[in-house]
């Protein structure tokens, strides 16, 4: 029996038996915000959560394409610029931009960001998609008349309503009539139940699968696609073919996922092919990450279209639930705001990263406060894996001079107790690839940080059983077999610390990367760095502490009672 347990498996790649002959595709989008005022922490939630899964399969060896963009052909992007007074074009310039920064404000790692009224390959891609459903002889016009909420930018019943106001907004929807473009999203009524049954289109959580499902066999009725010029101001993706219509914003929204693969140029385009359809590849998934306020358009309107045009559908899709601040939804037009930028000025991305994937459940709102968050870090980031890695370099220092020792060839009678508990803890780190593999399949990011943390808690146990320290004093005492044990404990250690450092990549990636330069490559003998700290505490500032009481915003203005 080996004194040196087995070391961790390289959680980066699979044996070379292993390894498909084609590889696995993995094409992972947000949706796309809205940009009549700058992002909040609401947003942040789902970037946050698609970046970790796109950096996780990127870990695991597959082909990943993560997208993300900005919404700005809506009514209420419109809107918004006339109230400021500026052109809407500017006005949209300015908060798109505000959203790409996200990408250095929360570290993430997209591939793609696409805006729908700069883009050159999202118009051709919308019109594209447009015919494919005319030329099945599912679009035709008719007059209409309806409940329309700019917030949403959809129609209402009034049963769909609360005391006559949008559930979402707490606005009162618009009076419209007017002449349209509609989608026979009836004639699709019974293959979407098919799919959802199937398992062919997969929605993750299980009671949002339901909300979808019983929508849907309460009957569908066709839907608006197409708004007049006029009540657009002359934004948006027109018509083909009808100048007097500008597409609905859903329509051209929904098709940025197909329109940055370049369907514009024709379903033979190669990213398309690459991508949507997934050719020349082993396993191909297509995954949507939305919040549960936009889940019918992506889990009912987008399929529908899909199935019309004739093209492959997502595979998944994946459904958050709302951020809270005093109870109330985090929101650009409730004025319930909290700023990211903000948050990352003063605590730290990975602070913020690790709260929105660790406290964040599967299935339920959460509400947020500062304090949460920095006791969150400072439990699980300063004194979990910070303190863990800071305390094993510093043995490792201290008793070998800084070089990872090698455990001997075989045990003797008194080092039983640290072989089998350091076999026990390397298990538990060389199974965390499959246990996060498994809670990141079912959309549940706490599960994975949970199984993390339990590897933590287990090699702080390890440490304070083995007594590395008592180790130390014997065989400076000359104890021969105590400095054996003492090279087992600290290897164990410095490989299980590795491995966590590794899985924490997706989730934290400046502090798992700070982690693995402290505990090197894992080659015996390696010198590693002086003990640094990888993540201070922090404290709560009540000069940041964020604003979130609702404020009138112009939107909500006019709903407001004069006093």
């Amino acid at each position: 029996m080996s004194a040196s347990p087995t070391q961790p498996t390289s959680p980066t790649r699979p044996a070379a038996s292993a390894r498909p002959a084609a590889p696995r595709r993995f094409y992972v989008t947000t949706s796309i915000p809205y940009v009549n005022a700058d992002p909040h922490l609401g947003f942040a939630l789902e970037l946050v959560q698609a970046d970790v899964l796109a950096r996780h399969r990127r870990l695991r060896g597959d082909q990943v394409r993560f997208q993300s963009g900005t919404d700005d052909n809506a009514l209420k992007n419109v809107q918004a610029a006339e109230r400021a007074g500026v052109p809407t074009q500017d006005f949209v310039d300015a908060h798109a931009a505000a959203f790409a920064r996200q990408r250095e404000v929360l570290d993430l790692s997209y591939d793609d960001f696409l805006r729908t009224s700069r883009d050159p390959r999202h118009r051709p891609g919308a019109e594209r998609l447009w015919r494919a459903c005319a030329d099945a002889g599912d679009l035709y016009r008719k007059h209409y008349e309806g409940l329309y909420c700019v917030g949403c930018e959809q129609f209402y019943a009034e049963d769909e309503l609360a005391d006559g106001l949008c559930p979402q907004h707490e606005t009162r929807p618009q009076p419209v009539s007017e002449e349209n473009w509609f989608f026979r999203l009836s004639r699709y009524q019974q293959q979407l139940l098919d799919l959802y049954a199937s398992g062919r289109l997969r929605i993750e959580p299980a009671v949002r699968a339901n909300e979808v499902r019983a929508f849907v066999e309460a009957g569908l009725t066709d839907f608006s696609i197409s708004r007049s010029v006029d009540r657009a101001r002359g934004w948006g993706v027109p018509v083909p073919g009808d100048p007097t219509q500008v597409m609905y914003v859903w329509w051209d929204a929904l098709g940025n996922y197909l329109t940055g693969l370049d369907y514009g140029d024709g379903p033979d385009a190669p990213a398309f092919r690459t991508w949507w359809r997934g050719e020349d590849a082993s396993g191909s998934r297509r995954v949507h990450v939305v919040g549960k306020d936009i889940l019918r358009f992506h889990a009912i309107y987008w399929p529908a279209m899909l199935l019309s045009a004739g093209l492959p559908l997502p595979t998944e899709i994946l459904v958050h639930d709302f951020l809270t601040a005093n109870g109330r939804k985090l929101s650009k037009s409730l004025g319930t705001v909290v700023d990211p930028v903000r948050l990352t000025e003063e605590y730290g991305t990975d602070a913020l990263r690790w709260w929105l994937t660790a406290r964040v459940p599967k299935v339920g709102d959460t509400d947020f406060t500062l304090d949460r968050l920095v006791d969150v870090a400072n439990q699980d980031l300063a004194g979990g894996i910070g303190n863990l890695t800071q305390r094993v370099v510093s043995m490792v220092h201290r008793y070998r001079a800084g070089a990872v020792p090698e455990g001997p060839e075989a045990p003797e009678r008194d080092d039983v107790r640290e072989h089998f508990a350091g076999t026990a803890l390397l298990a538990e780190a060389n199974g965390l690839p499959d246990r996060i593999d498994d809670a990141l399949a079912a959309f549940d990011l706490r599960a994975a940080t949970r199984a993390v943390r339990a590897v933590i808690a287990q090699a702080n146990r390890y440490v304070e059983d083995t007594a590395p320290w008592t180790l130390a004093k014997a065989e400076r005492a000359g104890d021969r077999d105590a400095g054996r044990r003492l090279d087992v404990v600290l290897g164990v250690l410095t490989a299980a610390v590795r491995a966590i450092g590794a899985e924490l990549a997706p989730f934290v990636p400046t502090l798992a990367e700070r982690v693995l330069v402290q505990v090197g490559s894992g080659l015996p003998g390696e010198r590693l760095p002086d003990p640094a700290p990888v993540f201070p505490r922090l404290e709560v500032r009540p000069e940041v502490r964020p604003d979130v009481r609702p404020e009138v915003t112009e939107e909500r203005r006019e709903e407001v009672p004069a006093t």
